[in-house]
C-alpha cells in the first residue's frame, strides 16, 4: 500500500514544483481554531504537519514555543490530538498528515499504543525530534510495520558516512535541516549553500523525497523551489500570534500567508 505522503510528492513533481508542507501546533490557540486553520489552508498545501505541544522543546524557536504555550494553556492533551486528527481526516480537502513531537510523550504513552492510536486516527507520518539515528531504528521499524512514514532528520553537521547510514534505513521521506539553529531563525547561510547540501543528499539517494525546513519564509522560498518539499512552520505560528494580538481572524490571516507562499513556487 502506497503511503499518501508518496502520492503527494508524485503529484507535486508532475506540476514541476516542490511539495508545500505546513507546520502548526495542534490546539493553537484553541482546538476549534486550530482545526479550522488546518482545514482552510489544506487547499493550498500538499502535506500538513501538526506539532504536539511540549513544555520543554529542544528544537523550537520562540514562535513555535508561543504556539505550544497557548495550546497547553488551553488544555490540549495527546488524546485530543488523536481526536482532532480523526476530525481533520474527514474533511474533503484533508492532506497527508505528519505528527511532529518529542519522544518523552511517546515513551510515557507506550510506543505500541501510540502507533496504534496514530494508525486509527489516520496519521501518515511521524517526526520525533529528539529520537535520532541509530537510537530510532527500532521505533522506525515499528512505524514501517504499521504503514506510517518515520521521517529521519539530517542536519548540516551530519557527516557523509552517517548520512549514508541514515538514508539506507530511512523511509521515503527525509527532513533536511537547513542550518544550525532553532526553528524560526533568519537564515544564517545562503540558499545556494542549502541547495548544495540538498544535492549531496540527492546524489547519495536520488529516490528519497527530501524536505527542507527551518528559515523558510516568503523571502526565501522561491530560491529553494528545486527541493522536493519545503516546510513552513514558524512563519505560520507567527501569523497566529499576530492575529491574536491584533484581534484578527487567524484562519483568514494564515490562509493568506499560505496562498502567498504557494504563489512563489508554482
Amino acid at each position: 500500500m502506497i503511503n499518501p505522503i508518496d502520492i503527494a510528492f508524485k503529484n507535486a513533481k508532475k506540476e514541476n514544483r516542490p511539495a508545500l508542507v505546513s507546520y502548526t501546533v495542534c490546539g493553537d490557540n484553541n482546538k476549534k481554531t486550530s482545526l479550522n486553520i488546518l482545514k482552510t489552508i489544506s487547499k493550498d498545501l500538499d502535506i500538513v504537519e501538526w506539532g504536539v505541544a511540549h513544555n520543554c522543546p529542544t528544537a523550537d524557536g520562540k514562535e513555535i514555543q508561543n504556539s505550544s504555550y497557548r495550546a497547553l494553556t488551553n488544555g490540549i492533551k495527546l488524546k485530543d490530538v488523536f481526536t482532532m486528527v480523526k476530525k481533520y481526516k474527514k474533511d474533503k480537502f484533508s492532506k497527508p498528515l505528519i505528527l511532529m513531537g518529542y519522544y518523552q510523550m511517546i515513551f510515557n504513552f507506550g510506543e505500541k499504543k501510540f502507533i496504534k492510536k496514530c494508525k486509527e486516527a489516520g496519521v501518515n507520518g511521524l517526526i520525533v525530534v529528539d529520537l535520532s539515528y541509530p537510537d530510532n531504528k527500532k521505533f522506525a521499524q515499528l512505524c514501517k510495520k504499521n504503514s506510517i512514514c518515520f521521517v529521519q532528520l539530517i542536519a548540516p553537521t551530519t557527516s557523509i558516512k552517517r548520512m549514508r547510514e541514515i538514508l539506507k534505513i530511512s523511509d521515503s521521506m527525509v527532513y533536511m535541516i537547513s542550518m544550525i539553529s532553532t526553528t524560526g531563525s533568519a537564515l544564517k547561510v545562503t540558499t545556494k549553500k542549502i541547495m548544495k547540501n540538498y544535492e549531496i543528499i540527492k546524489k547519495i539517494s536520488p529516490n528519497k523525497n527530501v524536505a527542507i525546513g527551518f528559515g523558510i519564509t516568503e523571502k526565501t522560498i522561491k530560491s529553494l523551489r528545486k527541493a522536493d518539499a519545503l516546510v513552513v512552520g514558524s512563519r505560520l505560528c507567527k501569523e497566529i500570534s499576530k492575529s491574536i494580538k491584533n484581534k484578527h481572524n487567524p484562519v483568514i490571516m494564515v490562509s493568506k500567508v499560505v496562498k502567498k507562499l504557494k504563489s512563489k513556487i508554482i
